[in-house]
């Protein structure tokens, strides 16, 4: 295990046995992280909602559901410790405090690096172009010296352009950057020195994926989120309209985190996004300055509070609730291909909200449910066997 990973005094933390079964949850076929957390809450902890995940399953209409084997979940901590790294779970120190405030912020992270950057809620994400301009790229890492100077952790994505620009400008701050696969897959390959020198200088490497993970297109969304979750607020610096990082922008919208766009010409076709953003009210920046005086005063240090990370004394696993087959049918007649609000099915069918938080589980946990932003469910149209 890395020298990092051992919890300071008055910080909670998972058993490695408690570890082992959040990864086995996590990793197990149809349980992303607001199933993880209904699963928890439902059993009483991720060991028993293991043993739940059959039945469960079962009763949403499958018959076998894969559960992550405990010989790959203790493969993958090991391979992460070889590598210096360490898993940190939502309420740990070293788990970002501002992402635990994210509706769906993953359960367990993988960690290679320092826990500092990442427990230190004063950071700020810096994004754009892949294709940025010279411009572009030193503008991006005056803004990232002068907030690293300031005391703000710089969070990026490790891509080629404004994140690489940004990161290297404050590697002496401990830059995190998030990555779209497993922390063991580096994306782009070109950046293998960078990533050393942000690892020796005191930097984290971070992903919510499983060691081995290459990524694809749709994962780069995902990651984003996690870049914007983690920061206080998010500067765009030359996004096209179509660009990726407007996704970043948008996920800091919705977290109800700051949005400052540094403006770009007219002309150029990598700035019609960002510049759109300013239109629609995002704040204009020009300079690390700008960013920190819109931001107002912050706080730095680890504001830590106590939120429900399973104790050894509270594993006894709670009695499951039985759901009558009228109360399954009922919630179904209501939900449709269309996503509907869950706290509206509540009040339009009448049904208790446990049983019906329990009847989502084992629909999701059948691959018949899919969940959406802002607490809404769609039913998938499909047959299983």
């Amino acid at each position: 295990m890395s020298a990092d990973a051992a919890v300071p005094p008055g910080h909670r933390a998972l058993t490695d046995r408690q570890r082992l079964a959040w990864l086995r949850l996590i990793r197990s076929e149809n349980v992303g992280p607001i199933t993880f957390r209904e699963l928890v809450n439902h059993t009483g902890s991720a060991e028993t909602a293991l043993d739940a995940l059959p039945e469960l399953s079962r009763r949403g209409g499958k018959r076998r559901i894969r559960i992550h084997p405990l010989e790959e979940a203790e493969a993958e901590v090991e391979a992460l410790h070889r590598l210096g790294g360490h898993f940190r779970a939502l309420g740990e120190y070293g788990y970002p405090p501002l992402l635990r405030q994210v509706d769906g912020a993953p359960p367990l992270i993988a960690v290679r690096g320092a826990d500092a950057p990442l427990a230190d809620p004063a950071a700020i994400a810096i994004v754009g172009a892949r294709n940025a301009s010279l411009a572009g790229q030193k503008i991006a890492g005056e803004i990232a010296a002068h907030l690293s100077n300031a005391g703000y952790r710089v969070i990026s994505g490790l891509a080629r352009g404004i994140d690489t620009a940004a990161h290297r400008a404050s590697l002496a701050g401990g830059t995190v950057a998030v990555l779209a696969g497993g922390v063991d897959i580096l994306y782009p390959p070109q950046n293998r020195q960078l990533l050393e020198d942000l690892l020796a200088a005191g930097g984290a490497l971070v992903s919510e994926m499983p060691l081995g993970w290459k990524p694809r297109a749709r994962d780069f969304p995902r990651r984003n989120r996690l870049i914007s979750g983690i920061s206080l607020a998010t500067v765009l610096i030359e996004a096209a309209r179509a660009s990726g990082s407007l996704h970043t922008a948008r996920f800091a919208a919705e977290q109800n985190r700051e949005v400052f766009v540094v403006p770009g010409s007219p002309l150029d076709p990598r700035s019609e996004g960002g510049n759109k953003l300013i239109r629609d009210g995002a704040t204009l920046v020009g300079s690390g300055a700008d960013v920190i005086e819109s931001l107002g005063p912050h706080h730095h240090g680890d504001p830590f509070l106590p939120i429900d990370i399973e104790e050894p004394s509270r594993d006894a696993p709670r009695q499951p609730l039985t759901v009558d087959d009228g109360t399954r049918a009922a919630l179904l007649s209501a939900l449709g291909s269309t996503p509907v609000d869950v706290d509206e099915v509540i009040r339009f069918t009448g049904l208790d909200t446990r049983a019906v938080n329990v009847v989502l589980l084992e629909l999701e946990l059948a691959g018949r449910l899919e969940r959406h932003r802002g607490n809404t469910v769609s039913l998938i149209d499909s047959r299983y066997g």
